[in-house]
């Protein structure tokens, strides 16, 4: 097992190393000078305040001697600075990183709950009419955007009931927890102020709700798929001969089989999430990394844009890292492939 894990550990090093290089490379050919977007329109129209700020950020340098300085700077933390919040762009991962991530994980909770649950109904039920209506509830989630599964969300659980807010991660005026983790509800949680808790979780759910949508779709498809093809195996049917009780056979036997394709999706699914949260944190004002990434995109913030793609790539590498060790746990033949 130990072997396995440093072959893994060391193939996701290697990724890294990939990562950064691309990323420094797609970023150096984008249209556009990062100097003059820096100065501004009116101090961009002199030439010797840009050149001067070129010679600052280094861009007068080949481009291979840029991503070596920008390589030394990755190793001691220093990811640059961003132009459109004038601060290290590594304290801004670290202020808008916690409302992604407590974000995406809540999208993810509720697609595994829910996605998984109601597949293993599917497969139990496989071509009843119980089935069928489940099979066309995954195929609207896959299918459906998701601007318009938000705004129809909004519009009736926000606007007409009232049932959630539409924007933000807390009232207006309300004052956040003391920083510990950046996840607003664990931070209130450990504070013992309850009533922010519930004004936290409030918030969160609407916008996790529609994010998970294409998620839980997904999942109940690949679940009922995989649990379908472990119904079929003989040890499943050899235990059924055995005498055992059903829930003992699909929670003691087939859900075991089925969860190594299952994890694949969670895993590659929630990576995705992360990175795919642009949209949902517009539409609901959540003040994570996907709007940072679009106003750096939008202000050609080059330093934030090399910095949120490496920190999505490294989220990505490190959960499919886990997602391995898990495969390895779960299933022993993977070890000694």
């Amino acid at each position: 097992m130990t072997l396995f894990i440093l072959k893994r550990v060391g193939a996701s090093a290697l990724l890294v190393i990939g990562t950064v290089l691309v990323a420094f490379a797609l970023t150096a050919v984008l249209p556009g000078d990062a100097a003059t977007a820096r100065l501004g329109e009116r101090a961009a129209a002199d030439p010797a305040l840009v050149a001067a700020m070129r010679e600052r950020m280094g861009l007068n340098r080949p481009l291979y001697e840029q991503f070596f300085i920008y390589l030394g700077g990755l190793f001691r933390g220093d990811l640059g600075e961003s132009t459109q919040t004038s601060r290290p762009v590594l304290s801004d991962l670290q202020l808008f990183g916690p409302a992604s991530a407590e974000l995406a994980l809540t999208a993810t909770l509720i697609a595994v709950i829910v996605g998984g649950g109601l597949g293993i109904v599917a497969a139990l039920r496989a071509n009843g009419h119980l089935d069928n209506i489940l099979r066309a509830v995954s195929l609207t989630g896959v299918s459906v955007p998701i601007f318009w599964f938000a705004l129809i969300a909004t519009a009736i659980f926000s606007t007409q009931l009232r049932w959630f807010p539409s924007s933000g991660r807390l009232d207006a005026g309300a004052i956040p927890p003391p920083r510990i983790t950046g996840f607003f509800t664990i931070d209130s949680l450990l504070a013992g102020n309850l009533p922010l808790l519930g004004e936290a979780v409030q918030h969160l759910i609407l916008p996790a709700i529609v994010l998970s949508a294409p998620m839980v779709g997904l999942l109940m498809r690949f679940t009922r798929a995989s649990v379908l093809d472990v119904l079929g195996m003989e040890y499943i049917r050899a235990a059924e001969a055995k005498g055992l009780s059903g829930p003992s056979v699909v929670f003691g036997h087939v859900l075991r089989g089925a969860l190594v394709p299952v994890i694949t999706v969670v895993g590659t699914a929630f990576a995705s999430l992360l990175a795919g949260t642009v949209l949902v944190e517009q539409i609901f004002a959540w003040p994570g990394i996907g709007s940072y990434a679009y106003r750096a995109a939008s202000t050609l913030d080059l330093s934030a844009i090399v910095g949120v793609t490496i920190f999505v790539a490294l989220i990505y590498i490190v959960v499919n890292l886990a997602t391995d060790i898990l495969y390895g746990i779960i299933d022993p033949r993977i070890r000694r492939a």
